[in-house]
């Protein structure tokens, strides 16, 4: 009987230590983002962190940081490459200059879908290998959906839009000045407040923010422009990304361009949904140019093309391969899905 009640212990201890052993094998991970929990680049997150832990069966852990808890847009690169995050999301619009590669796609390129923009990133980074990522490893990318016109008051027209002041960011901003509006830099988060007050008369952004950031309670019109996207990047530091193991760097190679299609759909889709959630539940007039219309504003927005092919061979870039790469592979996916 003591034997056996020995050897039961002895049972009870080596299932512990198999499990101390195992739980000492997974490595965890944090990972930074800076939008709103709830928002895409947020929703995208939490699909990569459940994916990476269901095909690592449990070897990873990933904690995730959303709303600026980590790190914030502004010092996400940074912040990784010194290790302040394992892994981040990085907004290549806020650090002006230093991505000169992928602000090709912020350009007035006329994507019509996230997945589309999404998947040509991932193929312009996969074939330039740009060196702004060199202490970096890019595990996936993304873009947001094609920024349109959110306003008080209706833009039926490109001449509506003069001596408008609009909030807007980065490459949207250079394109409502060449269209005659006055753009407004500040935070999204200050937004809803300078359009109650009249500071500003809407915004050129992503539709998604209609419904993520209520803007459709602010904004009873919207003007379909589909401009120009923003690139995201997953970025994860590098001393970091050497010390996984083969095993977890296959994992995470793999997810990185269905990560990229994954994302594009969903919000996509999500725009959608934010576009009908803005009619039904608020009145929302959604507007469209006519062709003759878009031909023009194409028009004027496009020596902003001319102006990077410029800046893009001052950085020692191929300009002219880059863009025909973009538009050849902008054909190639929405040909595929679209």
């Amino acid at each position: 009987m003591a034997h056996k009640t020995v050897l039961t212990a002895l049972l009870a201890c080596l299932v512990l230590l198999l499990a101390s052993a195992a739980h000492a094998e997974t490595v965890t991970l944090n990972y930074a983002n800076f939008p709103p929990a709830g928002t895409f680049p947020c929703v995208q997150m939490e699909h990569w962190k459940k994916e990476v832990e269901k095909r690592t069966d449990g070897g990873v852990a990933i904690n995730t940081f959303p709303g600026g808890t980590l790190l914030g847009a502004k010092n996400m690169y940074r912040g990784v490459i010194q290790g302040q995050a394992d892994i981040g999301n990085l907004c290549m619009a806020y650090q002006p200059g230093v991505f000169p590669l992928t602000s090709v796609m912020e350009l007035p390129m006329r994507f019509q879908s996230s997945r589309t923009a999404s998947l040509v990133l991932w193929k312009l980074i996969q074939k330039y290998q740009p060196q702004a990522f060199e202490k970096v490893k890019v595990l996936t990318v993304f873009t947001s959906p094609p920024s349109s016109l959110m306003t008080r008051d209706p833009v039926k027209s490109p001449a509506d839009l003069k001596g408008m002041e609009l909030r807007a960011s980065g490459s949207a901003s250079d394109i409502l000045e060449r269209l005659g509006a006055t753009p407004v830099s500040m935070p999204m988060s200050e937004t809803p407040e300078a359009l109650q007050k009249g500071m500003i008369e809407g915004l050129l952004s992503s539709l998604e923010v209609m419904m993520d950031l209520n803007f459709a309670q602010y904004c009873p019109y919207v003007t379909m422009g589909r401009f120009q996207v923003y690139p995201f990047a997953v970025i994860m530091n590098k001393d970091i990304w050497q010390k996984l193991s083969p095993e977890v760097q296959e994992v995470l190679r793999n997810l990185g361009p269905e990560q990229a299609e994954w994302t594009g759909e969903y919000v996509d889709g999500h725009v959608d949904e934010a576009l009908e959630y803005s009619r039904t539940e608020h009145g929302v007039t959604v507007l469209e140019f006519t062709d003759t219309e878009r031909k023009r504003i194409q028009e004027q927005i496009s020596p902003l093309i001319e102006e990077w092919k410029e800046k893009a061979r001052d950085k020692g870039l191929p300009a002219e391969r880059i863009l025909e790469d973009v538009r050849t592979w902008k054909q190639e996916f929405a040909g595929q899905g679209e």
